[in-house]
């Protein structure tokens, strides 16, 4: 009783504060919470990682500046335990999530969308906890996810708790649950400017929420804050291209990186949600825990022949971007490995696996950028950078931008994850030509968004049917 009357309290003095303070309040709250639960999440991946593909696989996994920027091994000592450690770990992750949260189950960023055109008091909370074990248990396996899906849901789903406590209204609950997502990304990938323009753009196609923008500064700023106090301040993948000149000779190959990176993005979307739909089709005894298993088997499998599939692969990322490390690997592994990294996490997460769609994507970008570069070295192309950062960056932030709908966003996040804002005259051309293709077609890698504002608003008041994902 107690507890309802302080809740009580607590709403009734939000209801009657003015703009400045409702969300200074708010923000700053869903902000620690966020930043606590991406410190949480964060941990318990470094640890899953290094008890599973450490020390049962014996297999020393690569990091980015970040988190230790330790170069990691190429090949395995106990390849037999590969394909072992990525099935179980598959398989004790979908059991958790089936047994106790099934809405677990995917990259729940998509729910946590949903969750903000539909009902944003709908998150469960004991789906935050069942996520983060689930999701900390595949990518510590060496299943193909990015680690942003989780600390997500967690924010988002602190952004549903209060709306439902608090009794706040519709609108300030969409809000709230839209800035839990951007916040929850910012914190994980050290990204607060982008986190917060995410948190303004991810839940639609053509749209921009103006409303969640200031407040969405303040909780990713303070979400930045609480991770960065603890995990530390340096950007995911330090300063890959920290002082780029554009040079308008390279115009080309923007284009290009555009167009490629919007290929890659339109693959990407519909190999992983064909993969959703033939996962569902198929009938499996216990296929809610035996098909993840079975995608972790294939990963396993695959990463036999190309160990950069594993787990989220910031460290290949953090290794393509030197000249010297990235020739080090196999050309034919550098062209292939976007298409690679596509179908391990459509196994990984595509079948019902726990884990993020962003990080891969970023992954994707880099070797889609890092083949490139290296296939223009090699028949001597005119105008082409130093080094391949310059066009790793680009493609990062072109093909995950223009496939999620989200190319400010992106584009902001991956300089920060990068220290590369040099880059951005030059990236405005490929993200920019990437999106405008990637328009033209009705694919989108988060199905739950909507076309725009008004479309969900008449949806919500029943006027037209539910836009088409």
């Amino acid at each position: 009783m107690a507890n309802a009357d302080t809740d009580g309290r607590i709403a009734t003095f939000l209801r009657n504060s003015g703009y400045l303070r409702k969300w200074l309040l708010l923000g700053v709250a869903i902000g620690v919470i966020a930043g606590l639960g991406a410190v949480a999440f964060y941990l318990a991946l470094t640890y899953t990682t290094e008890f599973l593909l450490g020390h049962l696989a014996d297999y020393d996994v690569p990091t980015a500046y970040g988190d230790g920027n330790n170069p990691g091994a190429s090949g395995f000592s106990r390849a037999w335990a590969i394909p072992v450690v990525t099935t179980l770990g598959a398989l004790a992750s979908a059991a958790i999530v089936a047994r106790f949260a099934p809405e677990a189950r995917g990259h729940g960023t998509d729910d946590a969308i949903e969750a903000v055109h539909t009902d944003p008091r709908a998150i469960r909370g004991r789906v935050v906890l069942v996520k983060m074990i689930a999701s900390a248990l595949t990518i510590g396996s060496g299943g193909s996810g990015g680690r942003e899906g989780p600390t997500a849901q967690i924010s988002a789903g602190f952004g549903s708790l209060l709306t439902r406590r608090l009794n706040l209204s519709d609108d300030d609950g969409r809000v709230a649950v839209s800035m839990g997502i951007g916040s929850g990304i910012g914190a994980i990938f050290g990204a607060p400017l982008g986190g917060a323009v995410l948190a303004a753009s991810i839940v639609y196609r053509q749209d921009f929420d103006y409303r969640s923008l200031i407040p969405g500064f303040i909780t990713s700023g303070t979400a930045y804050a609480v991770y960065g106090a603890v995990l530390g301040f340096e950007p995911l993948f330090g300063a890959l291209v920290p002082d780029y000149t554009f040079d308008p000779a390279g115009l080309p190959w923007f284009l290009l990186i555009g167009i490629v990176s919007a290929a890659t993005g339109y693959l990407y979307a519909r190999t992983f949600y064909a993969t959703v739909r033939l996962s569902q089709r198929i009938p499996i005894p216990g296929g809610s825990v035996l098909k993840p298993a079975l995608g972790g088997l294939l990963v396993g499998l695959l990463a036999l022949a190309i160990p950069q599939v594993l787990s989220s692969g910031y460290g290949w990322v953090q290794l393509a971007a030197d000249e010297s490390t990235l020739m080090a690997i196999p050309l034919w592994v550098v062209v292939i490995l976007p298409v690679a990294k596509i179908v391990a996490t459509s196994l990984s997460i595509g079948t019902g696996g726990s884990g993020g769609i962003f990080g891969p994507g970023v992954v994707i970008g880099c070797f889609l950028g890092a083949a490139t570069w290296r296939l223009a070295e090699l028949a001597g192309a005119p105008a082409l950078p130093a080094g391949p950062g310059v066009f790793i960056v680009i493609a990062m932030m072109a093909c995950f931008g223009s496939v999620a709908h989200a190319p400010l966003a992106v584009m902001i996040m991956v300089a920060e994850m990068t220290a590369s804002f040099s880059v951005i005259p030059a990236a405005i051309i490929a993200v920019g030509v990437a999106y405008l293709l990637i328009t033209r077609t009705d694919v989108s890698i988060y199905r739950a968004q909507r076309m725009n504002r008004e479309a969900a608003a008449a949806e919500r008041a029943g006027v037209t049917p539910p836009a088409a994902y």
